[in-house]
């Protein structure tokens, strides 16, 4: 059931998106772009560590055609990659940055360079479409990597290549900088402000460029990065790449002997323990807000960095998630709000879901988020696509896409879904969240009213995990409140199980939980009907997966309360 969102939500939304546009046209940098074109690129000084690793068998790949980015692939047959319809936008994204440029700098031959610097060359002759590199966010990810792959790309080159490679890296920088001062989305200022520090750092010549960047930096840093550590999104997914950059950035300002802001050491150094907090055993990290497959060589190389004697987060008050850990048994839960609608593009209506794992396998998960496919983001995104309960089949988000009634309300979601994407327009208020520590067990609650304005219900749930015997109770409690509390409403609580996890039914009612470890769990519930039904898990590795989750059905007409239990046995 698809749900109508207010219109005055909607209609907030496009008067900040006219006040944005008005300031990007008479704003009073934008009257002057003339101070963009002192900015000369005359040489190259240092080239940036890149944390992400590389793996020199994808060189061969590449020399033979073969593209594959984003869950997608492309063979190219002796033509350049940029001649081809890309099969997918995050395909096209992945190109257009140039990241996989590492991969030929990990095989370390004259092959790999030249094969490297035909194709800079051919983005830097206008092969390929320009509207697909123009984004914020692939330009940030090009800069970063031509800066990083310089010794790749330059090594052999002539003096006329030189040349050519530094002005392009001068003209990205321009453009990037114009992108600041055309208002960008938080996201992509703090992205373009990144890139242009290390453009700043590791070229010589616009050395405007870099003061007026650390600035902005600076001032994104402590506006993005939360106390806790977690950014403002809520996505794990940007904070792992994000400090991917920012950490060679440090060390960047060091080479050249230059002090790093303080903004941004305070916010590695909090980030790094807020990355822990979602981690489990198999090195990846909880399926929550946009994170989908965890590049679990990156997340070690980020972990290293953070000093393994400090007292580890397990509650992160202004990112939304707490943690609880016993022996080799983890729980990560979501107890925050929705993020603001212009940091919320990937976040979920996942309000008090759960993942649980034992060791280095997962038990309970979220489908979460594919690498492409708009539907199927769309559906990832969905609290049905969670671990916790969905009333009337509709999520506890509304997302800007599901308008319908009147032109103008269905005109302005499509005008805004042009500018802003399909953000959240509202979901969850602040979250209500209680921790304690009993003799044995951990204990976390909290409440959400995402249902409250539509189904006058209040949806509270309670974790305790216990060590001995290993176990994990649960507890939801659906409260009626407001005008809509009369009427019933069909409940589901929902338990997506990992693909490796077999689920079959018990004699005595339970459901058994074989797990490919040789352990095996029991689940039970009481106050609901029990049921194993389909379920899929989009951050598979290679993909899409078959799964299965455990369903509670009941009604909820006055106060309902669901017991459940996962015990390994």
């Amino acid at each position: 059931m698809a749900r109508r969102p207010q219109r005055w939500q909607l209609y907030r939304l496009v008067g900040q998106e006219i006040r944005r546009g008005t300031r990007n046209r008479f704003g009073r940098l934008a009257k002057r772009p003339e101070i963009l074109t002192r900015a000369r690129v005359t040489g190259l000084v240092i080239a940036p560590h890149d944390l992400r690793t590389s793996d020199a068998s994808l060189a061969d790949d590449i020399y033979a055609g073969l593209f594959v980015f984003a869950g997608r692939s492309l063979v190219v047959s002796g033509r350049s990659p940029f001649d081809y319809d890309p099969p997918s936008p995050e395909w096209a994204d992945a190109l257009y940055g140039f990241g996989w440029l590492r991969h030929l700098r990990a095989a370390d031959t004259a092959l790999a360079r030249a094969n490297a610097r035909a194709f800079v060359s051919d983005f830097m002759s206008g092969r390929g479409d320009p509207a697909r590199a123009r984004p914020v966010p692939v330009a940030t990810r090009r800069m970063i990597s031509f800066l990083c792959q310089s010794p790749l790309v330059l090594e052999g080159a002539d003096h006329a290549f030189y040349q050519a490679f530094l002005k392009s890296v001068g003209r990205g920088a321009r453009e990037l900088e114009l992108s600041l001062r055309r208002s960008a989305p938080p996201q992509s200022r703090l992205l373009a402000a990144v890139a242009l520090t290390y453009a700043g750092l590791c070229c010589e010549g616009i050395e405007a460029i870099l003061r007026r960047a650390t600035r902005i930096l600076v001032r994104e840093l402590d506006r993005q990065i939360l106390p806790d550590g977690g950014h403002r999104s809520r996505d794990p997914r940007f904070a792992m790449e994000l400090l991917l950059d920012l950490l060679p950035l440090r060390q960047s300002f060091l080479s050249r002997s230059v002090d790093p802001p303080e903004a941004l050491l305070r916010a590695v150094d909090r980030m790094l323990p807020a990355l822990r907090l979602l981690r489990h055993g198999d090195a990846s990290l909880s399926h929550f807000n946009g994170m989908g497959v965890t590049a679990a060589d990156h997340l070690a190389t980020l972990l290293v960095y953070d000093g393994a004697g400090t007292e580890p987060l397990m509650y992160a008050p202004h990112s939304g998630y707490a943690r609880l850990e016993t022996g080799r048994v983890v729980v990560v839960c979501d107890v925050g709000a929705a993020p603001p609608p212009a940091q919320s593009r990937n976040a979920g209506a996942g309000c008090l879901s759960f993942e649980l794992s034992s060791g280095a396998q997962r038990i309970v998960v979220n489908c979460g988020m594919p690498a492409s496919g708009d539907e199927l983001r769309r559906m990832a995104r969905s609290t049905a696509a969670h671990s916790t309960a969905t009333v009337a089949d509709t999520s506890s988000c509304r997302f800007l896409g599901e308008t319908t009634g009147p032109w103008g309300a269905r005109f302005a979601t499509a005008w805004l879904l042009k500018r802003r994407g399909p953000v959240v327009l509202s979901g969850p208020g602040p979250v209500a969240v209680e921790r304690r520590t009993e003799p044995g067990s951990s204990v976390l609650a909290a409440r959400h009213d995402g249902y409250l304005a539509d189904f006058g219900i209040i949806h509270e749930r309670r974790w305790t995990l216990s060590s001995a015997p290993e176990a994990l109770e649960g507890e939801d409690a659906f409260l009626r409140e407001g005008r809509h509390a009369s009427r019933p409403r069909a409940v589901a609580v929902r338990f997506h199980l990992h693909t490796s996890v077999a689920a079959g039914t018990e004699p005595e009612g339970g459901i058994t939980l074989a797990l490919p470890t040789g352990e095996r769990w029991l689940f039970t519930a009481d106050g609901a009907r029990l049921a194993i039904e389909e379920s899929v898990y989009f951050a598979g590795v290679v993909g899409a997966r078959r799964t299965a989750q455990i369903v509670l059905h009941l009604t909820v007409a006055e106060e309902a309360r669901v017991r459940w239990r996962i015990e390994r046995v």
